[in-house]
Order: C-alpha cells, then structure tokens, then sequence
C-alpha cells in the first residue's frame, strides 16, 4: 500500500489560547502536491458515565457558547498538564456533580474530530457512587444543573435534541447495551 503521509514542512501557530492551540501546517500531500491544514491543539479530556444504584444516569444541563444552546450530557472535562486521566475523571464527576466515586472503570478512548483536532477523549463508567457533603468545587467559570434522568428520559432528550453531542449519545447507546446484555 502507498504511503498516506503528508509531510509537515513548516508549521506556523496562530492562536494559543487557555483551552486550544490553532496551527497552520504546510504540508507536501501523497502525490507531491503542496496544501495547508488547519489544526486545533488539544490537551485532551474525560468524560463519566455515572448511574445511580436507582438507575438513573447523572448529567449535567450546560449553556454552550458554541451552540448558543443549553444541552445536557454526562459530566466532562479537560485533563490539565500531567494529570492522569482517570484521576481528572474523578475530580470532574465531583466538581460537576457532587458524586465521588472510588470505582472508575475505562471504556474507551476515541478522537472527537479528527479532521481538524488531535482531541483525545477517554470515556469512564463510575460505580459505587458517593453524594458528597461538600464537594470540590466547579471552575468558577462554569455553570451546571444537575440532572438524574432514567433511560427512556435520555432516550427522549436525544429525540428532542437536548442531548446532542457524541460523547453523551455515546454513553446513553451504552447504558442501553448494559441493560440490553444483563
């Protein structure tokens, strides 16, 4: 099989911001053609799937910026400078939802959108989930509801697109999976 690669030649950073790096790369194609690539640096980030010993599934209800939109999903965030990821996933499930767990168990870890981004998410399953008194708390820039919904409730939300991002439809496809298999 031939090569794929395209060849970095120059790289050039266009945005370095709190959250994301932007670069441009020039890059020689397959073929020897020359073309430009647009990439958005990313530290990477965790997500939880967490149900409650009642069945139901913890979310959050958040304002996007991006979306101009309040959605719900499962509890995420971005894995800071040499944090393991599995130790971000605890302290975003705390932060986000008072829950603290001891029990956090790797599914998988996937590209959000390769085309353009190098963010790695890695998805986890919480159990033996513990209601904390007082909770570490949330960024001081983020503003959450906390939501406890049962799988038909999620399954209705993607209906109406309250749920829409992939890491949560990802999750409630899951959820559906474990009962499905019990």
């Amino acid at each position: 099989m031939d090569s794929l690669e395209e060849k970095t030649i120059k790289r050039e950073t266009i945005f370095d911001g709190k959250i994301i790096k932007v670069v441009v790369d020039d890059v020689v194609l397959p073929n020897g053609a020359a073309s430009k690539r647009e990439i958005v640096k990313h530290p990477g980030a965790v997500a939880v799937i967490a149900i409650t010993p009642d069945n139901k599934m913890i979310m959050v209800e958040q304002y996007r910026k991006p979306l101009e939109n309040t959605i719900v999903e499962i509890p995420a965030g971005k894995i800071e400078p040499n944090e393991d990821p599995k130790w971000t996933a605890g302290r975003e499930l705390e932060e986000e939802t008072g829950y603290k767990t001891d029990d956090l168990t790797h599914l998988v870890s996937f590209y959000t959108s390769p085309g353009f981004a190098d963010e790695l998410l890695h998805i986890y399953l919480a159990g033996d989930l513990q209601k904390q008194v007082n909770p570490l708390q949330a960024d001081e820039d983020e503003f959450v509801n906390i939501v406890e919904v049962t799988l038909d409730e999620a399954l209705q939300l993607i209906e109406e697109k309250v749920i829409c991002d992939a890491k949560t439809v990802y999750a409630v496809q899951y959820w559906q999976l474990l009962i499905a298999t019990k």
